[in-house]
């Protein structure tokens, strides 16, 4: 391992990358502490704590989000332009024709993204602003309130500034991505994370340690402590492990031996986002339309909250559910058995023991849904490790938002830093041979 680092940190062109992202890197964190012109930021804290549905979007936007800054939505409109042309391409014949003509086609695509990207920014934008806006005292500043008929004005023109700030950190992640390491979109993510992991040891230690020590409280803090970095140790073998497929080659001579490496966890974190959001977007409307989970009267929000919260019976089994059915879906979209029976037949390759052609793609498909099967139970226990710790620890909402064992943000952290460390190895050992040559 320090021969690794060694050889890393030796390569003057490598350091010059990890220098420049830090630096990009930096440049968003401090965007992220600037305002959106005539906001409230006091208030808008008070609305935004203990909502689901936020947390997900705050950490897709590094954390701008939490503070309402110019940075608010980050690159999450960026994310979701991605998915949606990935998704239009198998219905527009142009898009899919573009995916297969190579770096061109890329470029053309990413263009494509781009403007898309501005667009869902401003409509996600203003969702956001006449949705809080509800009640305008909640999240404008009161000089502007005595302005009663420019409040849609006022809106219009904070869409457009959170826009650009979308725009803006767009460049930043195309920065990092061609000039730094790993891709920019997922170290932009991957810093908001990290960056509010010492508040989460801070509200611990003030939690059980520093508000009265005891016995109990002690306790607690070294479970939740342990818990944490038993999270990370399994994240960590789940996401580095693979099922190997041996495959053969009839017109290859000497060694016709190989193999198709498969993720246990091929879908990655996208089925945990995914159900996440699903769930979270009933249960934002009904909390703008000021309705609460009142037990007593059984209103709309009460059962909202019971059907639409996975902290609740029936939400919990729906969450499990969604995370499920996306792991199915996005494995077999991802790692299409037709196709790769199709190519192996192409090459002259078989799975020994199975005629190439159907026979292939049956057991293609059988291991694809075993592997799938292992992975989804894995994503749904990393899932509801954190629901089911803030139901045995008793956390509050904000606690919740803050303390967290598991979940999307560990997945993603450790997924990309997975990548990053394999990018950053790859790039000292090119650099090696080139010094060698």
């Amino acid at each position: 391992m320090f021969t690794k680092l060694k050889r890393i940190f030796s390569n003057p062109d490598i350091v010059k990358k990890i220098t420049f992202t830090f630096i990009i890197l930096l440049v968003f964190k401090l965007g992220t502490y600037l305002p959106i012109p005539l906001i409230d930021t006091v208030g808008v804290r008070k609305m935004l704590s203990g909502n689901s549905f936020i947390t997900i979007l705050n950490t897709f936007s590094g954390g701008g989000l939490k503070s309402f800054s110019i940075l608010a939505l980050g690159i999450s409109p960026y994310i979701t332009a991605e998915i949606v042309v990935q998704m239009l391409s198998i219905i527009i014949p142009k898009l899919k024709e573009w995916q297969e003509q190579g770096e061109q086609g890329k470029a053309k695509t990413n263009r494509v993204t781009r403007y898309l990207t501005v667009v869902v920014a401003f409509i996600q934008a203003l969702a956001l602003l006449f949705g809080l806006g509800t009640r305008p005292e909640n999240i404008l500043k009161a000089d502007v309130l005595i302005d009663k008929d420019m409040f849609w004005l006022f809106y219009i023109y904070m869409a457009i500034v959170i826009t650009a700030g979308s725009a803006f950190v767009m460049w930043l992640a195309d920065l990092i991505t061609r000039h730094g390491i790993g891709n920019g979109s997922s170290m932009i993510i991957v810093a908001g994370i990290v960056t509010s992991i010492p508040s989460m040891f801070t509200l611990l230690w003030s939690k059980y340690i520093s508000d009265g020590v005891s016995p109990s409280s002690v306790f607690s803090f070294i479970i939740i402590i342990v818990l944490f970095i038993l999270m990370i140790l399994l994240v960590v073998f789940m996401e580095g492990a693979k099922r190997r497929i041996p495959i053969q080659y009839a017109n290859r001579q000497g060694n016709s031996k190989s193999d198709i490496p498969v993720k246990l966890n091929v879908s990655g974190v996208i089925p945990v986002i995914f159900a996440s959001t699903i769930l979270s977007i009933p249960l934002t409307i009904i909390g703008m339309m000021g309705l609460e989970a009142d037990k007593n009267s059984s209103n709309l929000g009460y059962w909202f909250d019971q059907i639409f919260n996975y902290s609740q019976p029936i939400g919990m089994l729906i969450y499990v559910v969604l995370i499920y059915f996306f792991a199915f879906f996005y494995s077999f979209m991802q790692m299409d058995p037709d196709k790769i029976a199709e190519n192996l037949s192409k090459s002259g390759a078989y799975i020994p023991g199975y005629r190439p052609g159907e026979d292939t793609k049956i057991q293609l498909s059988k291991i694809l849904f075993r592997v799938t099967l292992i992975g989804a139970t894995y994503l749904v226990f990393v899932a509801l490790v954190p629901i089911i710790v803030a139901l045995v620890f008793n956390f509050s909402s904000a606690e919740k938002s803050t303390i967290t064992v598991g979940g999307t943000s560990l997945l993603i952290v450790v997924g990309v830093a997975i990548e990053t460390a394999k990018q950053l190895e790859t790039d000292s050992e090119t650099e090696t041979y080139k010094g060698i040559l």
